[in-house]
């Protein structure tokens, strides 16, 4: 097998694997562990905390500062200090950035071999602006099909599901789960949790809501009128952070999960973390879920509420074992290292121990497209 090294950015908010909330830092750590495993060199750029050698470039509590005006120079202070990092190492063959636009930039001007960037959000003009203006100098990989055709003109290299940890999960058996609905995920408009406490009072079923109330002004009052009104501890309850076996037991006990998302979403680390637990993921046809749920053997897809409800009374009739099997096939750290390493690939074909220069892009100039790997049937 041939052996790479690689360079992989990490944002600067939370440790690297995250221990609470962090989506993208969970996936990186992932990819991270499993590249470690198969004999890979893994220079990793992170924030205070996380795994041993990880060149970090972030204190903790930075990420008390999103949402608010000290973000941007938080940002750009992780920028300024990757840049000098980066000028200490030497040629990678792959620099592979999560970070965000400045990160890339940074990557991309080191010059220490080609530059791959997953994109982690969704794609708005000012986005698909920026990602132009880097054409055939960086490549881009995307999450989903559904997040790769909302810009199918960008450099696109490869589309990778993002991963969960398997291991951190567990599969409980049918007659083990209770009652209980959960929604994982921040408290904010877009997830809409208002709807999950609708689908709940409906079904006569308790509702734990997991997840921290995103600090925008927007989600606190999202919050305090339309969620905090049905808190009572026992129909509704609210859990701000949930992680590790907590986590694990919450979801593998649960009747479902709910994912009554109001936008688009590029993909959705929840429904796959349910999934692979064995719990049927219910969520609305909106964005990367028809990728993700396989309707009728890991889930359901619903265009209304009432759908939704219906979906509750079927999911005690998706095995948990077959759910969880399928979900971890397709989800799980050696998928998504596949991907990966195939997008390595078409951006290094050849390593090259002699380097003195490395290129700026690859060999011919451009970036080969690569086929989408574990991605729903007819991917």
């Amino acid at each position: 097998m041939l052996q790479r090294r690689i360079a992989i950015v990490a944002p600067p908010w939370y440790p690297v694997p995250p221990d609470g909330y962090g989506g993208v830092e969970l996936v990186v750590g992932l990819l991270a562990r499993e590249l470690r495993g198969r004999g890979h060199e893994v220079v990793l750029f992170g924030a205070e905390g996380s795994d041993p050698g990880t060149s970090t470039l972030a204190p903790r509590g930075w990420d008390r500062d999103l949402g608010h005006p000290g973000e941007r120079w938080r940002e750009l202070t992780y920028v300024s200090r990757l840049a000098a990092a980066l000028r200490r190492e030497r040629p990678f063959d792959v620099i592979h950035d999560h970070g965000g636009g400045g990160t890339l930039l940074a990557a991309e001007a080191a010059r220490l071999g080609p530059v791959l960037h997953t994109v982690h959000g969704p794609l708005g003009e000012a986005e698909r602006t920026f990602y132009a203006s880097l054409s055939g100098r960086v490549g881009l990989v995307a999450i989903s099909r559904s997040q790769r055709g909302t810009a199918p003109g960008l450099s696109w290299v490869a589309t990778v599901p993002n991963s969960v940890d398997v291991s951190a999960l567990r599969v409980g058996p049918a007659h083990s789960r209770g009652p209980t609905l959960v929604c994982l995920a921040r408290i904010c408009p877009d997830k809409g949790q208002h709807l999950a406490i609708a689908v709940a009072r409906r079904t006569g079923r308790p509702l734990v809501l997991a997840g921290k109330i995103e600090q925008t002004a927007a989600s606190r009052r999202y919050f305090d009128e339309q969620i905090a009104p049905h808190l009572d501890g026992v129909h509704v309850r609210h859990v701000p952070n949930v992680a590790g076996q907590d986590k694990a037991e919450l979801l593998a006990s649960a009747t479902a999960l709910l994912s009554p998302v109001q936008w688009p979403e590029p993909f959705g680390l929840a429904v796959a973390e349910a999934m692979a637990s064995g719990t049927p993921a219910i969520a609305f046809r909106l964005g990367a879920m028809p990728e993700l749920i396989q309707d009728g053997v890991t889930g359901f897809l619903c265009d209304d509420l009432d759908q939704m409800v219906v979906a509750v009374g079927r999911a005690a009739a998706i095995d948990p074992a077959s759910c969880a099997g399928s979900a971890r096939a397709r989800f799980g750290p050696v998928a998504m290292t596949d991907g990966y390493l195939a997008a390595y690939a078409a951006a290094a074909p050849r390593r090259s121990p002699l380097i003195l220069a490395p290129p700026a892009r690859p060999l011919d100039g451009r970036w080969a497209p690569v086929v989408p790997t574990a991605l729903a049937p007819g991917a």
